[in-house]
């Protein structure tokens, strides 16, 4: 349906059969906008889920909520679905909920106004969780937060908690909760898909990602609204902030830093070089046992692995390879670095660093002054800035 000042309907009835290749989620629907414009494929899609909720909404009036890519989806095609102004730009925005891209939420934030804020992507299913004066949830605190309160939410004490998963990349918080809680951790490659087989057999209740994706077994997908209900669910429940729940969970678990630097849009064969020189470390094995001195802090690290991340799907014994470098020194910090294919145009090099402290101390401070020599050691290792040709990244979170 559509507001009969902004379009005037057309209805047709027109005869149409199955697409065998339209499935659900992300990588179902990942087309060239040019299939979704021939025979009919996108009334077909959406016709399908019509045809479901008739079947599954026992009578009552069910709400569809259509974010898109902002791509030919949005402008051409969904007004006959959707009741609204057509924005194929985001209004003018960035989709992605981080701290750079949606810097307006942050600095609403930190005036101290709010208790609570959440930032979402174009489509709804990303993430991020804010607290008042701006207090940043990492996507891996988040999932590690929501982990370890699953049972004041209904539809967890009604079903149980099966196990826990988080990508490869994701720091390690949420595995402090499946120790402690004596549950099931999976990690997992980095795509949701990989979480699929985990939650049909009913391995596990919850995952995430550090890309602000969040989900659990209610659908199977990511879910950021289903995120932000919950965590106004445990904020009720507990009776606190945002920043005194993450306190709280610190001095239960310890804490682990986070931080994920991308550099977005590098032309040229220098990121594909970069992965090929650690590809060619690991295999060599010639920094196995190396200590570092770090300029910064005046800290030392050993290495005690360094891989290329490989995974073998414990239900259908699938085995994927090729998911980044990761180096694990002694006391357990990692570095990961990968490629992204998501962007638009050239390549982006992702760097992870992730450090457990158990020091009370040390629970309060700023996750960069803390990381800086892990991220000093990294871009050393990588020559990140050798390969790249840049001095700093595009976004930090």
């Amino acid at each position: 349906m559509s507001n009969p000042e902004q379009v005037k309907h057309v209805i047709e009835i027109r005869s149409t059969k199955p697409f065998t290749d339209q499935k659900p989620g992300t990588s179902g629907l990942r087309k060239p906008t040019k299939t979704f414009k021939e025979n009919q494929y996108f009334e077909n899609f959406i016709q399908s889920y019509f045809d479901d909720l008739a079947e599954t909404s026992n009578g009552k009036l069910p709400t569809l909520v259509v974010g898109g890519d902002g791509r030919h989806f949005v402008r051409e095609d969904v007004v006959t679905v959707k009741n609204c102004e057509n924005l194929e730009d985001f209004g003018g925005r960035h989709p992605d909920p981080n701290l750079t891209y949606a810097h307006e939420l942050v600095e609403d934030m930190e005036h101290g106004d709010y208790e609570f804020g959440a930032a979402f992507d174009g489509d709804g299913d990303r993430n991020m969780i804010l607290g008042k004066h701006g207090f940043f949830v990492t996507p891996c605190d988040s999932l590690a937060v929501l982990a370890a309160n699953l049972q004041v939410i209904p539809y967890f004490q009604k079903h149980g908690v099966c196990g826990y998963a988080r990508s490869m990349p994701t720091s390690g918080a949420i595995d402090r909760v499946a120790e402690k809680s004596q549950k099931s951790l999976y990690e997992v490659p980095t795509g949701w898909k990989f979480f699929g087989n985990l939650m049909d057999s009913k391995l596990i209740s919850i995952c995430g990602e550090e890309s602000f994706g969040t989900g659990s077994d209610h659908i199977r997908e990511k879910d950021g609204m289903w995120a932000v209900l919950s965590w106004l669910s445990v904020l009720a429940n507990v009776d606190r902030s945002v920043e005194n729940l993450l306190n709280a969970h610190w001095n239960t678990y310890g804490r682990n830093f986070f931080t994920r630097y991308d550099y977005e849009e590098i032309n040229g064969p220098g990121p594909f070089s970069m992965i090929k020189r650690l590809e060619q470390i690991c295999t060599s094995n010639e920094l196995m046992n190396k200590t570092f001195n770090t300029p910064y802090g005046n800290k030392q690290y050993t290495i005690k692995l360094m891989d290329d991340f490989h995974y073998k799907d414990p239900v259908d014994g699938s085995y994927t390879e090729n998911q980044g470098i990761r180096i694990i020194f002694t006391d357990g910090s990692r570095l990961v670095f990968r490629l992204s294919g998501t962007g638009a145009r050239g390549a982006t090099v992702r760097l992870y660093v992730d450090s457990y402290e158990n020091n009370p101390s040390t629970y309060t401070k700023d996750a960069q002054e803390m990381l800086k020599p892990l991220v000093s050691l990294a871009i050393e290792i990588a020559q990140l800035k050798e390969f790249t040709g840049r001095d700093k990244p595009t976004v930090i979170t």
